[in-house]
């Protein structure tokens, strides 16, 4: 029940604001795609749907400090997933990402917006990505790396959000430098300030605000990836994950994700492009 205490040791559901309470508009006709019987059974065991979202990324969701709603773009197709399931849902809100993929396992949440990670697909199945952000670097002032090919180098220190996609990502691919973690994003810049550290790395639309902080620092030419933003869904919910690979697929195709991004007013996000056929 909307408002009710959750049980011990689970994350209290919060509020979310829908596309239509944020719009006015109406979803896409062209959108057709409805999950059948066992997809509903999956995704909506309690009644309503849970949504766990990062509360750390604020390209796709924020909180209206005075009312508590939320609104963005994962608000937004949630939303959308809920009308299709016939339910209303539920915000369940963790301060970083690898808070909310740890609590997969304990049934707290029903769909979740984060970025797929292969360290996350053990208790996680993710649709295919329906949104790119690219990931780069940030340096000080009078820095001598001059591109991304100088990160990864002996004595450069990176700072970073520990359990991030980018900390994921840049663990199995960086092999000189050294990954110098913290527990939030704030905490990682304060940590690349206060300790001189070389590099800090971010998703870039966050490292532009960060290089507004800091005088004379550069974010450096290029990506050294692009986190795939996805829908996930418990393993072994078979038919709830083919439903919602189904949707993102349509999401897309439709226009649906581009105007979420647009009327939101996001920047520094594109549509993911279709996924490979198998």
């Amino acid at each position: 029940m909307p408002g009710a205490a959750p049980p011990a040791g689970r994350a209290r559901p919060e509020t979310a604001t829908s596309l239509r309470a944020v719009t006015g508009a109406g979803t896409l006709t062209a959108m057709t795609t409805e999950p059948d019987s066992a997809a509903r059974a999956e995704l909506v065991p309690t009644g309503r749907l849970r949504v766990g979202i990062n509360r750390s990324n604020f390209l796709l969701s924020s909180r209206d400090p005075s009312t508590g709603n939320y609104r963005g773009v994962a608000i937004d197709l949630a939303s959308e997933v809920a009308r299709r399931l016939g339910t209303g849902f539920d915000v369940v809100g963790y301060d970083t990402p690898g808070a909310m993929a740890d609590a997969a396992v304990s049934d707290v949440w029903d769909i979740c917006f984060m970025g797929s990670e292969p360290a996350r697909a053990q208790t996680i199945s993710f649709s295919a990505a329906y949104l790119e952000i690219d990931a780069g670097y940030l340096v000080p002032p009078g820095s001598g790396i001059r591109g991304l090919v100088d990160v990864d180098r002996e004595g450069v220190r990176i700072s970073l959000m520990d359990k991030s996609a980018y900390d994921l990502y840049l663990s199995r691919h960086i092999r000189h430098a050294t990954l110098v973690r913290s527990p939030s994003i704030d905490a990682s810049y304060d940590r690349f300030v206060a300790d001189g550290l070389e590099v800090l790395a971010g998703l870039k639309p966050r490292l532009s605000i960060d290089a507004d902080k800091l005088a004379g620092s550069r974010i450096l030419d290029g990506r050294f990836t692009a986190i795939q933003q996805s829908i996930g869904s418990v393993r072994g919910r078979e038919a709830g994950a083919a439903f919602l690979a189904r949707f993102v697929e349509e999401a897309k195709a439709s226009g649906f994700v581009a105007g979420v991004i647009a009327r939101n007013g996001v920047r520094g996000v594109s549509v993911a492009p279709p996924a490979a056929r198998p």
